[in-house]
């Protein structure tokens, strides 16, 4: 049974993530070429607006938006999960070389597929998920020492190598892609959300309401894997099950992420760490909480690379590299890990 005060806090917690997701938000929508004024915006929301103002918001701003939101809330619930199963405070889609084995099969794809335009939003998913299940299993697999079970330290290590290699390998076959091709790859490496219309949504979305409920269910599963293994399996959880179940949906999340949203990585690594500060370990205390750091760090990292560098568009990846790479440095410090 968890303490009210603990869900007390929480729920304090939840209210103030939630109106400072909606003040990102807020300034996001309302900044750009075309400046909205905030009345004018929550008019528009409720249709009240005028028609170019309309056309801007739902047609343009509103589903990229939206892909921003659900990519930001699946990478931190998706690293949460991974870092709870494996019980490595480092784990995370992007450190791993899930996400680089997500766009290394979707530059396969481009070069020997033959997709139907209508279908290709559809297909993005499932091509980028087989690459990041392959992926992940090649990390367990190499990372697995017999008789001690999987080495977080040699899962990170192993990670940051295959996704240098896999990055590298969709490098090497934009050289055979034509101009537009190679321009679609190169964005979505450094993470630009491109899933910028309405179908992407339809797409994108019915992948997140069944896998994030499913993990918000397994809550008290995770509680109890990240106790000792036999203390788990005296309360009747059949771990190994569990946890392939367990990760096998996180990198499928993970996977449909970065087929919307681009190859985005420390999402996943800052969402569940923050709000593991603020309400502690339980699941169903800092899950809904890392669901909302998650898209807030997106809506921002994104807004700051759109709007507030004056030079041009930086991918919403970039940004988030920037703040991500020295709080990934402060953990492996604080962890030991180095």
């Amino acid at each position: 049974m968890i303490d009210p005060r603990l869900k007390r806090k929480q729920l304090i917690v939840f209210i103030i993530s939630l109106f400072l997701l909606f003040l990102a938000i807020t300034w996001s929508i309302t900044s750009g070429e075309y400046k909205m004024a905030v009345n004018t915006y929550l008019k528009t929301i409720i249709g009240q607006g005028e028609s170019m103002d309309t056309l801007i918001l739902m047609n343009f701003r509103m589903p990229r938006m939206i892909i921003t939101l659900l990519a930001g809330m699946s990478l931190s619930v998706s690293g949460a999960i991974i870092q709870s199963v494996t019980k490595n405070p480092l784990a995370e889609p992007g450190i791993l070389g899930i996400n680089a084995g997500g766009g290394f099969a979707i530059a396969v794809l481009i070069i020997i597929g033959q997709v139907n335009p209508n279908t290709f939003i559809y297909v993005l998913p499932l091509v980028s998920t087989i690459g990041g299940i392959l992926t992940a299993f090649l990390i367990f697999l190499f990372s697995y020492n017999k008789g001690k079970g999987i080495s977080p330290a040699n899962m990170v290590l192993i990670g940051v190598g295959l996704s240098t290699a896999l990055s590298g390998g969709s490098i090497t076959i934009m050289r055979k892609f034509n101009e537009d091709q190679a321009e679609f790859i190169a964005t979505w490496l450094a993470g630009n959300i491109w899933g910028d219309e309405w179908p992407f949504v339809i797409a994108f979305l019915p992948w997140v309401l069944i896998i994030i409920p499913f993990l918000f269910f397994k809550s008290n599963v995770l509680n109890i894997i990240n106790t000792h293994d036999q203390t788990a399996r005296s309360l009747g959880v059949r771990l190994d099950r569990e946890r392939i179940i367990l990760l096998l949906t996180a990198v499928i999340l993970s996977s449909a992420t970065v087929a919307v949203a681009g190859s985005i990585g420390f999402i996943g690594l800052m969402g569940p760490h923050i709000a593991k500060s603020l309400v502690g370990p339980r699941h169903q205390l800092f899950l809904p909480i890392a669901l909302l750091v998650g898209a807030f760090l997106l809506v921002i990292a994104d807004t700051i690379g759109q709007v507030v560098i004056s030079t041009g568009t930086i991918p919403a990846g970039i940004v988030v590299a920037i703040i991500g790479a020295p709080y990934f440095i402060y953990l492996m410090y604080k962890t030991h890990s180095i």
